[in-house]
């Protein structure tokens, strides 16, 4: 009997072996294979650093073309098997969405791989070229707007909030498919929000009278926009339009699908930031940060609204949002939704002692519908997420959000030193101030929303 028992251990390793070596071939690369930059390493570094590694994305030098990631590859090598690049601060455990930059162990394992091996580069003469964004979007009719002087940015290590104007003129009447902020001083910009003011005909003589920008105060708005001349000449105001465009750090530009979003735009129009936030600078620097507007011949089908919960929004925190020193301490917002709608982007926002982030919903029914999980807040790194395709939420659902503050000595990002008291400021957005939000943009749901997919 001993015999027939290793003749069928036998040929059940041997089978093993055989699935295994199936498998193994079924993947990218055997761990025989040479590792190439063309075949292997490429698709990896486009999808997931290019996005920001180029001309006008965020981050301080390009990764697409083989001599410049050959060039970075230890580097490369290194912040990939640390998981410090590509940044991707929500859990893909909890939820995933479009365009997403999170790395697999198996293409961490090929990038190290590659390193390794000497960096080979394969077949990179039949390398499709990389397109940038603006490449990308030649087809669409496009418009760069800027404003004729720069911002100035004093070397005083202080933060500044500036509230800017960018004046719009244009042929005609039109609607717009998306606006795209291209930051100048990468480094220093740390966030944008603009606002689309359109003027009736001949309501407006000039949109150059007054400044183009000034330090922001928010308690002296109406100062502001005297400065900024916003109003119409009879001095009545404007219609505006909210939150065409935001930029904060690590967010991609994106359009919705056709139909989806978009803007009525006038021939007189202008962009209002109702604040542009620099970082700090040790020395004097100019910014010019710049739009591009991209049109479209006709109206969207299905304008896109969006609702704010917590600092600034239209559910509060509780309990109110204070964080004592050497504590931490946890925060909720709750919010029940009245309408049926579909979801098609979600921003978390903290500031520097965020520490953990959770939203999910929870229908009527009782099924838990999954937001955002982000384990490890980075105030350094936050995006508007998209799902990969619409996520509806039904009416009756209510949202859940919880938020961690860390003020002790161990948190590394806080600001204080001995720890000190840290609280919501009137939606004070200096960093070493607090905020909670949850934003979601939306569409009353139709039918046949969650088949409709918001991937690039």
């Amino acid at each position: 009997m001993q015999p027939q028992i290793y003749k069928t251990l036998f040929f059940f390793i041997l089978t093993l072996i055989i699935i295994g070596c199936d498998n193994e071939h079924s993947s990218i690369t055997t761990q025989y294979e040479p590792v190439l930059f063309a075949e292997h390493i490429a698709p990896i570094i486009r999808k997931n650093c290019s996005k920001c590694h180029h001309e006008e994305g965020g981050a301080p030098f390009n990764l697409y073309d083989y001599e410049q990631v050959s060039s970075k590859g230890k580097l490369i090598q290194y912040v990939t098997e640390n998981r410090i690049m590509p940044p991707w601060p929500a859990d893909p455990n909890y939820s995933h969405f479009a365009n997403e930059t999170y790395l697999t162990e198996t293409e961490i394992n090929l990038i190290a791989r590659w390193v390794i091996d000497g960096c080979k580069p394969g077949d990179t003469a039949n390398l499709i070229p990389y397109l940038k964004p603006s490449q990308k979007n030649l087809g669409l009719i496009s418009k760069v707007i800027k404003i004729p002087k720069p911002f100035e940015i004093k070397g005083d290590n202080q933060d500044r909030f500036y509230v800017v104007k960018f004046p719009i003129e244009l042929g005609a009447d039109t609607f717009l498919k998306a606006v795209e902020f291209v930051p100048h001083q990468k480094k220093l910009v740390h966030h944008m929000n603009a606002h689309l003011i359109n003027y009736a005909t001949d309501a407006k003589t000039s949109l150059h009278q007054g400044n183009y920008y000034i330090r922001q105060d928010q308690s002296e708005s109406i100062r502001i926009h005297n400065d900024l001349n916003l109003a119409n000449d009879d001095g009545t105001y404007p219609i505006m339009t909210p939150s065409v465009c935001n930029y904060l750090p690590g967010s991609q530009f994106s359009f919705y699908p056709n139909g989806i979003g978009g803007y009525k735009i006038h021939k007189k129009a202008a962009l209002y930031l109702n604040d542009i936030h620099f970082g700090p600078s040790a020395k004097d620097e100019l910014d010019s940060s710049y739009f591009r507007l991209y049109f479209d011949t006709k109206a969207p089908t299905r304008p896109v609204s969006e609702f704010q919960l917590g600092t600034l929004g239209i559910s509060p925190v509780v309990p109110e949002l204070s964080i004592p020193p050497n504590t931490i301490k946890t925060f909720t917002i709750n919010f029940t939704v009245p309408l049926d709608i579909s979801v098609v982007s979600i921003v978390p926002h903290m500031h520097l002692i965020g520490k953990r982030y959770l939203a999910y919903a929870i229908k009527p029914s009782g099924d838990t519908i999954r937001l955002i999980h982000i384990p490890n807040w980075d105030f350094r790194w936050q995006y508007f997420y998209m799902p990969k395709k619409m996520l509806p939420i039904p009416r009756g659902s209510t949202i859940y959000v919880e938020g961690v503050f860390d003020n002790t000595s161990n948190n590394p990002n806080n600001p204080f030193s001995p720890p000190r008291n840290i609280s919501e400021k009137n939606g004070s957005m200096k960093t070493t101030d607090e905020m909670f939000q949850l934003i979601l943009s939306y569409l009353p749901y139709q039918k046949g929303d969650e088949e409709i997919g918001l991937e690039e």
